[in-house]
C-alpha cells in the first residue's frame, strides 16, 4: 500500500510541475499581449521582468538583453590616462603597490628609466594584468596611491585562445572620460576631494 501512496505522490508532484509549466507558458503571451510586445529588448521591459508583478517567464535574453550594471560593480581593472595634445599621461607612477597587495598576482610591472641618468622615471614601461588569474577584488584599486587603477564595467571578455587574457598597458588603458562615464558618482566625489584639497594648499600658501 505504501508503494502505491508513494507512486501516487510522485505522479502528483509531475502532474503538479507539468501544470506550474503550462501556467507560466500560456501567462508569458498572455501578459507579452498585455504589453504589446514592448517586454523584451527594452529598459522598461527588463526592468519590469525583474519586479514581482511579473507574471510568465521573466528570464533575461542575454545576449540581446543585459542587465543593468551598477555603478559599484567590478570586473577586471582598467589603467587611468589623461589625453593632452593627443599624448596618454597615464597616472601609473610604477611604485608596486598595486602588484604586492594582488592576492593572486597577477600584475606585472616593468620601470622605466632615463636613458641619460639612469634614474627611474614615474611611468611604467610595461604593465601587464593576467585576466584569467584576476579575482576582481578591487585591491589593486583601492590601494593605489594616484588613483591609477579603477575597475572596469566589462565583463564580456571571453576569448579563443590563453594570450589574449594577458592584457598589457595599450589594452588595460582607458581615459578619464570613460571613467566619469561609468563612474559618475564616484567620479564626483574625488574631483570634489581634489578641488578641497587643492583650495586648502592654496590657502596655505598664501597665509604663509
Amino acid at each position: 500500500m505504501s508503494e502505491e501512496k508513494n507512486a501516487y505522490m510522485v505522479g502528483l508532484g509531475v502532474l503538479k510541475t507539468l501544470g506550474l509549466a503550462f501556467r507560466h507558458f500560456i501567462e508569458t503571451y498572455v501578459d507579452d499581449f498585455r504589453h504589446r510586445g514592448k517586454r523584451y529588448r527594452t529598459a522598461e521591459g527588463v526592468a519590469y521582468r525583474g519586479s514581482k508583478d511579473v507574471s510568465g517567464i521573466f528570464t533575461v535574453q542575454y545576449p540581446e538583453e543585459k542587465l543593468p550594471i551598477p555603478e559599484e560593480f567590478r570586473y577586471i581593472p582598467f589603467l587611468v590616462y589623461v589625453e593632452k595634445d593627443g599624448v596618454k599621461e597615464y597616472r601609473c607612477t610604477s611604485c608596486g603597490i598595486c602588484a604586492k597587495v594582488c592576492p593572486p598576482q597577477c600584475i606585472w610591472i616593468v620601470r622605466s628609466s632615463d636613458p641619460n641618468t639612469g634614474r627611474p622615471i614615474p611611468d611604467p614601461a610595461e604593465f601587464y594584468i593576467d585576466i584569467d588569474i584576476c579575482m576582481n577584488c578591487g585591491f589593486c584599486a583601492e590601494y593605489c596611491p594616484f588613483d591609477a587603477i579603477k575597475m572596469d564595467h566589462d565583463y564580456e571578455i571571453s576569448t579563443y585562445t590563453r594570450k589574449s587574457n594577458i592584457y598589457d598597458k595599450a589594452k588595460l588603458g582607458k581615459s578619464l572620460e570613460y571613467y566619469a562615464a561609468i563612474r559618475p558618482i564616484n567620479y564626483e566625489r574625488e574631483e570634489a576631494a581634489t578641488r578641497e584639497a587643492e583650495e586648502l594648499r592654496f590657502a596655505r600658501k598664501s597665509h604663509a
